[in-house]
């Protein structure tokens, strides 16, 4: 019994004296570790950090803060001496003040650096329209993200919105991966002509063409549908394009006409935007619509018609393809390709509309097939 009893004071001498001693070490250990992690936030602010922008867009359109301006996407381009950065925008044309570009530079901010603003000139009348702003990166900056500033500043607030800088250099294998891309400029009203659509994208891949690229504002739920089996196939890229939600886009491109904010859902921002997205990638980018097919008819495919197109213009970077218009309301006599399996399928059957419409003198239209880089 004297043996318990001792042992409970001694446990109870110990357990005092454990006491007293975290009472001393506790503040100190509390002290320590909110004085780093303090430090740390503080560091993480001011030194080089992999999380440099604390607000990185993902979205295929972001405001600029304190504008009416809205950018669309940033790409290395080093063709104009002194500039290093294309960034496409659709700006307020009667708003555009001077801006400043800020970079993140692998992990810390850099000094703003002056732009050269370049508004493009088909605009048809519209209050918006696309400009290009041209920027050069600071010496020792290997940027990764960037954003425009109203004033030049070395802070930049943690309300502003960043965006990826694309197109930086990559392996000569990489950069031929493609030898052409279709550039569709914009989806909307819920566009649901599956039939079409589907005929245009298998001629396209017949013809050699690797990519079709959709910038999509909206579309029916069948094509929706198609498009989905395309993209994960990898032969379409789809694009999110909700002009809508930022803009009053028109549905036409003559303002006087068709009134709005945008000419055709920002139908020229879109393959400005498309041709540089393809630059590092594609050897050649096709500019049209949906409803028309670049169509040679001396070759069995683009690369041949291309490749004697450059052997005799070795020199020419932009080649004009003139339009024709084959109406729907004519069709086909025989009615070989009036295809029973077809016919619960939504839109216009192309293969039965072989009648071709001589141009008008007064206003004919091109396309273009473009070597991007």
């Amino acid at each position: 019994m004297g043996i318990l009893i001792s042992a409970a004071r001694m446990k109870k001498y110990i357990y005092l004296k454990i006491t007293a001693l975290l009472s001393i070490v506790t503040p100190i250990i509390i002290y320590i570790w909110t004085k780093t992690t303090v430090g740390e936030l503080i560091r993480k602010q001011h030194e080089p950090s992999v999380f440099c922008p604390w607000m990185i867009s993902e979205q295929t359109i972001t405001p600029l803060k304190n504008t009416k301006h809205l950018l669309v996407s940033a790409y290395m381009d080093q063709r104009l001496g002194g500039f290093d950065l294309r960034i496409i925008g659709i700006f307020k044309r009667d708003l555009v003040d001077a801006l400043y570009c800020s970079f993140c530079c692998a992990g810390f901010l850099s000094e703003t650096t002056p732009s050269i603003i370049l508004p493009h000139p088909d605009h048809f009348g519209f209050p918006y329209g696309t400009m290009d702003v041209l920027c050069q990166i600071p010496d020792n900056c290997d940027a990764t993200y960037v954003t425009l500033l109203t004033a030049p500043s070395t802070v930049t607030t943690s309300e502003q919105l960043w965006i990826p800088i694309r197109n930086k250099k990559t392996s000569k294998k990489e950069e031929n991966e493609l030898d052409f891309t279709v550039c569709i400029s914009t989806l909307f009203g819920n566009y649901n002509n599956v039939l079409q659509f589907a005929q245009t994208l298998e001629i396209y891949r017949l013809l050699g063409v690797n990519r079709v690229v959709i910038y999509n504002s909206s579309c029916g739920p069948e094509l929706g549908r198609l498009l989905n089996g395309y993209s994960q196939e990898g032969f379409v890229e789809m694009v999110p394009w909700p002009i809508d939600q930022y803009l009053n886009p028109s549905r036409g491109w003559n303002f006087k006409e068709h009134g709005g904010d945008l000419q055709y859902f920002g139908q020229i921002v879109t393959l400005n935007e498309c041709i540089y997205r393809s630059m590092e990638r594609s050897r050649y980018v096709l500019l049209n619509d949906i409803d028309e097919i670049i169509m040679p008819y001396l070759h069995d495919n683009l690369n041949s018609m291309m490749d004697m197109l450059q052997s005799h213009y070795p020199n020419v970077a932009e080649f004009l393809i003139e339009s024709h218009v084959f109406p729907n309301k004519y069709f086909e006599p025989s009615r070989k390709f009036h295809l029973h399996r077809w016919s619960n399928v939504p839109g216009i059957n192309i293969l039965e509309h072989i009648y071709r419409e001589d141009p008008d003198s007064n206003y004919h239209p091109y396309k273009m097939i473009v070597q991007p880089r």
